[in-house]
């Protein structure tokens, strides 16, 4: 598999200057940023998570960080949160692996919430449909193209 290609028209659409980085088969965000020599700190994981409501959301944060559930609950304002289960994944993000979503929530109809932490980095990398390829990007072109919600809620 590659990019996914909703991704890739997206990018393009958006006129997005891009670069796709191949690296060795990782599963999670940590052993994907080591494997394509990229600090955790600047790989964007992205959580997927249900609202009381059932909608699901993104909360996208550097892959050396975990989520910490009260403060993104807060950020989101919508109750108690509950973390997507992977089997979930295939309806949510056709055309993508399962834990290879990119974190472009408008694609998906779900909102992005992005940790502050990687609003400080002039670029993003994040997965773009599978285990092997990453997508590259300014982050200002991320930002707007996503709109997303910063705020403060992942921990190293």
């Amino acid at each position: 598999m590659s990019i996914a290609p909703e991704v890739e028209r997206f990018l393009s659409e958006e006129g997005v200057k891009y670069e796709v980085i191949k690296h060795p088969t990782a599963y999670t965000a940590a052993e994907e940023a080591a494997v394509a020599h990229i600090s955790g700190y600047d790989w964007a994981k992205t959580v997927i998570f249900f609202t009381p409501e059932e909608e699901p959301i993104m909360a996208v944060l550097p892959a050396s960080y975990h989520v910490n559930p009260d403060l993104l609950e807060d950020l989101v304002g919508a109750g108690e949160l509950r973390l997507a289960e992977e089997s979930q994944f295939s309806v949510l993000f056709p055309n993508c692996e399962p834990g290879a979503m990119p974190p472009l929530g408008n694609l998906y109809g779900q909102r992005v919430f992005v940790d502050l932490r990687l609003a400080e980095d002039e670029e993003i990398v994040f997965n773009a449909g599978d285990h092997q390829e990453a997508v590259r990007l300014r982050y200002s072109d991320f930002e707007r193209m996503v709109d997303p919600v910063l705020g403060a809620f992942g921990e190293p």
